[in-house]
């Protein structure tokens, strides 16, 4: 099992910036990917951006060059800085880890960025 707490999420102006972070707990050694996805209301859950065990990274188009995913072993935790937020990267962020023990998800923290 692994448990995945978020944090960070809250209300900033366009143009603000927001770091959230994501504490894995648990079986850290089974997971090979992790990610941020969102959802905002009335759509669905969507990949921001990944990180995988080697380091590589990937991004959706509508956050490349304003958002940074990064981890840090030592914490077990992982990190997406959004810079330049925009009125539509307004969703509920969720934390995602997975590997051969499955697919785990956190709990998720609204992000909202007023124009």
């Amino acid at each position: 099992q692994v448990q995945l707490v978020e944090s960070g999420g809250g209300l900033v102006q366009a143009g603000g910036s927001l770091r959230l972070s994501c504490a894995a707990s648990g079986s850290i050694g089974s997971i090979n990917v992790m990610g941020w996805y969102r959802q905002a209301l009335g759509l669905q859950r969507e990949l921001v951006a990944a990180i995988f065990s080697g380091g590589s990274t990937n991004y959706a188009d509508s956050v490349k060059g304003r958002f940074t995913i990064s981890r840090d072993n030592a914490k077990n935790t992982m990190y997406l800085q959004m810079n330049s937020l925009k009125p539509e990267d307004t969703a509920v962020y969720y934390c995602n880890a997975g590997g051969y023990l499955g697919d785990y998800w956190g709990q998720g923290t609204q992000v909202t960025v007023s124009s």
